[in-house]
């Protein structure tokens, strides 16, 4: 059994943050623990847009706090996001995501992540060794 405490963590490497300074995300179960996902509380900041397209993972994004938008750049279609909200990368689908207030988000990633990804320019993370 792994039991975790989110303020212990974001003490240590679990804690990353983006290069470009618009979210941090605290790492709470990765690749090497070897559950076969990886779960992440995220905070994007108020404020920020960042642009994501997870070529190579899906992802569930539920929201805990905050308000904001995602944005799929296939269609421009815009969903408002708030707390009680999910949605589901099932399709590698790129997106923008918009933060009006700071928002806390519950993330699922399958492959697992390995801790120390950051997005790359075409908003991508490098596929899973």
């Amino acid at each position: 059994m792994i039991v975790r405490n989110l303020e212990e963590a974001r003490k240590t490497d679990r804690m990353v943050t983006a290069t470009k300074g618009t979210w941090d995300s605290t790492r709470l179960l990765l690749a090497d623990d070897g559950g076969g996902y990886s779960f992440h509380i995220t905070r994007i900041f108020e404020g920020t847009e960042t642009h994501i397209h997870y070529k190579h993972h899906f992802e569930s994004v539920y929201c805990i706090e905050g308000e904001g938008e995602v944005e799929t750049l296939a269609d421009g279609k815009i969903w408002p996001i708030k707390p009680g909200d999910i949605y589901i990368l099932d399709q590698h689908d790129e997106h923008l995501l918009r933060a009006s207030k700071t928002m806390v988000l519950a993330c699922v990633f399958t492959p697992a992540l390995t801790g120390k990804e950051d997005h790359r320019p075409d908003g991508s993370y490098a596929p899973a060794e």
